[in-house]
């Protein structure tokens, strides 16, 4: 069986050469003269190298480098990690704070339930309990009384 899974041969072909292109050579521009003020015409200067050749050309200052801005002692970043650190304790003392007060506030609450169930429990047990006073309600003497089917007769 063939590459390409048939029973038939692969068929040749023609090789084809591709040659590159050269491009033209860049023209060279001349750079454009600016006009210097009488006034501001740099020295020449002159350096004799140690073969002997002397190169002239004009003094150049050197390039000044830009002030590098002075950095804080401390990244902007620390700093405000710190302080989210410093106001999550504050929260989380507030939560504290907050937490014991509901407790103490419920224990004072179920101490009045409590104190109020006692007080009134007490003077319902007063109330029946006592001798003294007015009993309600109405006395009936019964002394002779006959029962004859059911039927009450005096």
């Amino acid at each position: 069986m063939y590459p390409d899974h048939t029973h038939q041969p692969p068929v040749q072909r023609a090789v084809e050469v591709h040659q590159p292109t050269p491009y033209p050579p860049a023209v060279a521009v001349p750079a454009p003269l600016v006009p210097v003020q009488p006034g501001t015409v740099p020295t020449v200067a002159s350096i004799v190298l140690p073969d002997g050749r002397i190169v002239t050309g004009y003094a150049i200052e050197p390039a000044r480098p830009e002030p590098v801005v002075a950095k804080p002692a401390v990244s902007r970043t620390a700093v405000n990690v710190a302080l989210g650190g410093v106001g999550f304790l504050a929260v989380c003392g507030g939560l504290i704070l907050l937490s014991s007060f509901i407790a103490a506030l419920t224990a004072f609450i179920t101490q009045l339930i409590t104190l109020a169930a006692v007080v009134f429990g007490g003077w319902i047990a007063v109330q029946i309990f006592s001798t003294s006073g007015h009993q309600g309600g109405t006395t009936v003497n019964i002394r002779k009384a006959t029962f004859k089917r059911n039927h009450f007769h005096s």
